[in-house]
This record gives structure tokens, sequence and C-alpha cells, in this order.
């Protein structure tokens, strides 16, 4: 079963393998199979489901909904996001005007069939609107019970700054950063997680797996295998391009031995990792068969030791990207889906 981490300076308990479903629903796999690998993330004890409106362009949040109906509403933490281009993907139906947030959160919350979400997240930073009236928008549909807690995705360390002393001045519980983070990707570590610390925000880390890379299915010098990730552009084939090189490759497969010795599967040692550092609350992770999710939760509450951790930065450590500049290029500079 999972175990459970509070989610920044709050009372929120989240499972820290948490459920996400970005390249999977109405995307990857039929709506049947999605709500097969959730209900097996429930059997599981998996309480946390992370989404986003942009995903499938809205479908994504149908499917989340249609397969958590009937499940006890307190039970579940249900997450989502805004801030890309949804719909017709028309002048304000994008970013984190309060127009687009107060349509976003009706939009979601009609969709996955509840009348609030747990954590709305804003899924980048515009730069095309005040942070003021950002904050503003949030703190007004905090208070009318339409989420409970606030949080960003891929945010640099001083927006994080900015953002949390706008959420203290509004009186809103701004708790969490949702970055990417992995063996091969980590770029946070140097300003973004110590900023976080300093302000009481959690990390909920997606792509632990480099996109599957560590799993160590994509072997150097060898055509990337057919119906994988790698090959399907609905399917974040363009993330994980910069992993595929052999340099990176030869030194993953140098990651199996290490698993092996702690009796993980890579997949298993990958999200481990991610898990061994304080600041992360919870690592996504999708599936698209139920029987992926069992061996992702058996990761849940490994304890890597600090021989286990050297010899991990002994196989990847000179292949990962480390550099905290990479942080800032991110968030678009213009509104997303606008010329």
């Amino acid at each position: 079963m999972v175990n459970y981490r509070y989610l920044g300076n709050s009372g929120l308990k989240v499972s820290e393998i948490t459920y996400g479903n970005w390249v999977t629903h109405a995307s990857q796999v039929d709506d049947s199979a999605a709500i097969a690998t959730v209900h097996a993330a429930l059997d599981a004890g998996i309480t946390t489901f992370d989404t986003a409106d942009a995903y499938a362009n809205t479908e994504a949040e149908i499917v989340l909904g249609k397969a958590l109906a009937g499940h006890r509403r307190e039970s579940l933490e249900i997450f989502t996001k805004l801030y890309w281009p949804i719909g017709p993907k028309g002048p304000n139906d994008a970013g984190l005007s309060r127009k687009h947030i107060f349509e976003g959160i009706n939009g979601s919350l009609k969709r996955l069939g509840t009348d609030y979400v747990d954590l709305y997240q804003a899924h980048r930073f515009d730069h095309e609107t005040p942070l003021e009236e950002t904050f503003q928008a949030f703190a007004d549909i905090v208070r009318q019970g339409k989420a409970l807690y606030i949080g960003v995705s891929e945010w640099t360390a001083e927006q994080l700054r900015e953002g949390a002393a706008l959420a203290k001045e509004l009186h809103v519980p701004f708790i969490s950063n949702q970055p990417q983070y992995s063996m091969l990707w980590r770029v946070i570590e140097e300003k973004v997680v110590p900023a976080s610390e300093e302000l009481g925000i959690s990390q909920i880390v997606w792509s632990p797996m480099a996109q599957g890379v560590l799993s160590g299915k994509y072997l150097p010098g060898q055509p990337v295998p057919a119906g994988s990730r790698a090959t399907d552009e609905k399917s974040g084939a363009n993330f994980i391009k910069s992993f595929l090189g052999d340099d990176v490759l030869t030194a993953v497969q140098k990651l199996k031995p290490i698993a092996d010795e702690v009796s993980l599967t890579m997949p298993q040692l990958a999200i481990a990792w991610v898990l061994q550092n304080p600041n992360v609350a919870a690592a996504l992770v999708g599936a698209s068969r139920p029987e992926q999710i069992a061996s992702n939760v058996a990761a849940s509450g490994v304890v890597l030791e600090p021989a286990v951790m050297a010899a991990i930065d002994d196989a990847v450590g000179s292949v990962a990207v480390t550099d905290a500049s990479k942080t800032y290029e991110v968030s678009p500079k213009g509104r997303p889906g606008l010329s």
C-alpha cells in the first residue's frame, strides 16, 4: 500500500504515489482501460489524482471524473490545473487572467463531477497577466469553496517567492509546485527546492522515470521499441527526445545492477529516488494497464541508503541535467496558443 506525506506547510496529506493522467486518458488508452487503471490505483491505496483541463483538450478530466464517480469524495484528493489553451483556443481560453481562472474552475468542476478540487494549480507562469490579478482570483475561488488549496507548476524560485508573498497577504493556502524531476533532470535542486523549503511549498514531481527512459527499455545504438512513448507524438515523444542520446542510455543501463541489489525494478528505483528528496511530497505516475499500478506502488516507503544514492550518482550523475537556468525556460513569454 501507499504511504502518505503532508503537502507543503499544510495539514493536507496526499499519497506519495499520485496518479496522473497526462498522456493516457482520452489519448493513449480507451476509456474502459483508463477507468480500470484508476480503480487499480484506488485498490492499491492511491487517493490522490492529478489532471489538467488541457490534457486531451478537457477530455482527460471527463474520463477521470467518470472513473472516480461513486467513490467517497472525502477520501480522495483531486488536483487539476489551468493555463494552456483549451476549447476553441480563443484569446481568453488560456493564461491566468481572472476571466480564464473563473471559467476554468467552473469547467473543470463540471467535467470532474465534483463541487470542489483539493488543489488548483497554475500550469505555468503567465507573463501577460499581473500576478496580483491571478492570486486575487485564486483567493476568491478558495473563499467560494471551489478549491481548497492553490499550487503551481514549473515556476522559478523568484516566481514562487512573489506568489507566496501575495498568497500570504491574501490568506491563500499556496502549498505546492509541480516540476519535472528525475535522476536525469535535476534542474530544481539548486534554486527551486531551497526556495520551496523556505516558503513551505512541496514538490509534486512529474516524469520521475524520465518519460520511461529510466525503465531501461531504450537501449544505446538500437531503434526505439515499437509502440513506445518515443514513437507516439500524442504521448510525449517530444519530451523524451533529449534523453535518447547513446551516452544517456548507456549510463542508464548501469542502474540495473543497482536496482537488482536492492530488489527493485528500474522503474521502482527511479520513483523511489525522487521520493528520497524531503521536499518531494509525491511522484506523479501514469499507467496504461492496471498491472503497472502495483509495480509503481512498490516504490512507496522505500529507503535508499547513502551508498545506493552514491552509486546512482556514479552511474548517471555525469549525464544528468542540473543547470538551474533551465527553470527559466519552461513558461512561454507570451500567452500560449496566440500569435
